[in-house]
């Protein structure tokens, strides 16, 4: 019997399945605070947010290092993602 796999990519198939590169113009991209931004996922990093927030929109909110806290709700609740510069996008540049 094949034991079942719990890692960080199970069930992303159709999420992950475009395979961009990683560029360093992405990963050396600024953000403010107060800044409006779509969740991403480039499947070329190796550490990415959790798929469940792929397409979704928040606010920037503070930075941890070279990464950036963004506010997104999720049903009626607000939850902090950590998310590394080459997964954010700011809306209305595409």
């Amino acid at each position: 019997m094949v034991k079942k796999t719990h890692g960080s990519r199970r069930r992303t198939r159709r999420k992950l399945r475009a395979k961009r590169i990683l560029r360093v113009s992405d990963i050396l991209q600024k953000f403010r605070i107060g800044d409006k931004v779509h969740i991403v996922i480039n499947p070329s990093s190796k550490s990415f947010p959790h798929p469940r927030f792929h397409g979704t929109t928040g606010e920037i909110i503070e930075t941890r290092g070279s990464a950036y806290v963004v506010l997104v709700k999720d049903g009626k609740k607000e939850k902090k993602i950590i998310a590394k510069p080459e997964h954010l996008k700011i809306v209305g540049k595409e």
